[in-house]
């Protein structure tokens, strides 16, 4: 069974009083810095992190700081955090999970309601009696508890293969920060990751990547990853030489770009659940960010993933080929942050008519509203 996210309902979650949008098979998000673009790719994590092997509800909680760090601040006499998501699956049949959430006396996160619907039908609905005689079981979800979650375990399933990627280059260059870290979403043990996918896909991808770079970095010849005598996996490039062989460099010398374009690409290979991206284009020359749409469409039709990805990049939304309801707006407001898609703003689509590109037109409504201020920080 192969699910989509089709919708995405947000209450008192981080920069977000109220939030519901529809949701394409690809969502570019765009919107000034600390809008809440990550924070709402964060709500995905989260659902992630409930069914995902080491995670549940309390730990997905902690991971977030608590609570009271979630919710909204502008979240007054209710207090209750939402998420709800409805799904489709290619018989266009639909689920529908819906958890609310707040913290008791002592700060310990509890569920205040939790429901699965399938085509309509109540799977389940929380509290329950059971919930009513015993409150310790209101501090996990039945999501992660596969003595309860068998009617709604493809749904369970569905929200672990939810996979976040943003590569920091500084950790991939010092593997010794791996140390007890386990599917790092920021690339802590990227490397390791890859050692670990079984040898015969990992030297297919790695193959595909290395001729993906050979046409981003043209003098590289040659990728690999080796260990070293401690058994710490690295990368190994081959560029073109005055040298007849060429010359070596490790993933210490690898450029940000070099290694960013490396884990996007492993990424879009990596698994067939919903991909979160953020900032793809970042140390990225702009003619390969004018591509990236184009590739992560590709990615999208041959392995039937949801990318949902953040961005600044005018050369990114130059690509003739993003829909306006692909796109979302993220406007900061008074009482958090508002999300519309573009094709609710009825002058997104008469300018588009009018000739502008997608560029042309989001980015302006986005940016802050006083940023030439910003110019004049040496005179103050």
């Amino acid at each position: 069974m192969i699910l989509r996210f089709r919708k995405l309902r947000l209450k008192n979650w981080k920069n977000f009083e109220s939030v519901d949008i529809d949701l394409q098979d690809r969502m570019f998000l765009v919107g000034p810095n600390a809008s809440g673009k990550s924070n709402l790719l964060d709500a995905f994590r989260f659902l992630r992190d409930l069914g995902s092997s080491g995670g549940g509800f309390a730990e997905a909680v902690r991971r977030r700081e608590g609570v009271s760090t979630i919710r909204c601040l502008a979240a007054r006499r209710y207090s209750d955090i939402e998420i709800g998501v409805e799904l489709r699956d290619e018989t266009d049949s639909s689920w529908t999970y819906e958890l609310a959430f707040n913290q008791d006396n002592q700060r310990r996160p509890v569920v205040r309601t939790e429901r699965v619907f399938r085509n309509g039908d109540v799977i389940i609905e929380r509290p329950d009696q059971e919930d009513l005689r015993d409150a310790a079981r209101l501090t996990q979800t039945h999501l992660e508890q596969v003595n309860v979650n068998l009617p709604f375990r493809d749904l369970t399933a569905f929200f672990a293969s939810i996979r976040y990627l943003h590569i920091v280059p500084q950790l991939v260059r010092e593997p010794d920060r791996s140390v007890g870290r386990s599917n790092d979403p920021f690339g802590g043990d990227f490397l390791e990751q890859v050692a670990r996918t079984n040898a015969r896909t990992r030297d297919a991808r790695m193959r595909r990547i290395r001729e993906a770079l050979g046409v981003a970095v043209p003098q590289l010849e040659e990728l690999e990853l080796t260990r070293d005598v401690r058994g710490v996996p690295h990368l190994r490039a081959r560029y073109q030489h005055w040298r007849q062989h060429g010359a070596w460099q490790s993933e210490g010398q690898l450029s940000d770009g070099t290694l960013r374009l490396l884990g996007l690409l492993w990424a879009t290979m990596d698994g067939g659940g919903p991909l979160l991206l953020e900032e793809p284009e970042l140390s990225l020359h702009p003619e390969i960010v004018r591509v990236l749409p184009q590739m992560l469409a590709r990615v999208q039709r041959h392995r039937g993933r949801q990318i949902f990805l953040s961005t600044h990049s005018p050369d990114l939304l130059r690509d003739t080929g993003i829909g306006l309801d692909e796109t979302l707006l993220f406007i900061p407001k008074k009482e958090g942050t508002g999300v519309s898609p573009a094709t609710s703003v009825r002058e997104i689509r008469q300018l588009l008519d009018a000739g502008l590109s997608l560029a042309e037109i989001v980015i302006p409504r986005t940016r802050p509203a006083d940023v030439k201020q910003l110019a004049l920080f040496a005179d103050a």
